[in-house]
């Protein structure tokens, strides 16, 4: 394994998304990654509706986790979530395809806070989420060797 930045955020990311069936499931793919930076995309199926006809809130929160969670991951320590917040801006319909981008804003010891904006196909901004993250034990893929 490489001790290049972006090539473990890679090999973290395809290890997680390899593991996660949920993610899977709900037809997330992820877009790009990066370290501290993740974007994935998944399309609203009419299973994702409501008793409003719009996408349930806890469908858009998922998606925006899942990103949290390969952004908050890409250092190749295992990061779980040790809170989250989310705010729902606009109502999201069926056939619309939904963007969640995580962005690292403070990574200090073991803690973290991410910002995630969550968009439509149009690009307007139907949801915001916070995630504080807490690194635990271990690697999400072998580390480099020391040389």
């Amino acid at each position: 394994m490489t001790s290049d930045p972006q090539a473990l955020a890679e090999a973290a990311a395809a290890s997680m998304y390899e593991a996660d069936s949920c993610s899977r499931w709900l037809g997330m793919t992820i877009d790009a990654i990066a370290p501290g930076y993740a974007r994935l995309s998944m399309p609203v199926r009419d299973e994702f509706l409501n008793g409003h006809g719009i996408c349930h809130g806890g469908l858009m929160f998922t998606l925006a986790d899942s990103c949290f969670a390969f952004a908050c991951n890409s250092h190749n320590i295992n990061t779980v979530a040790a809170g989250c917040s989310i705010e729902f801006l606009k109502p999201v319909r069926g056939g619309d395809v939904l963007t969640a981008e995580a962005t690292e804003q403070v990574l200090s010891g073991r803690h973290g806070v991410y910002d995630i904006r969550v968009t439509n196909r149009d690009g307007e901004v139907v949801a915001m989420f916070r995630g504080k993250s807490a690194q635990i034990k271990g690697h999400v893929v072998p580390p480099p060797e020391a040389g």
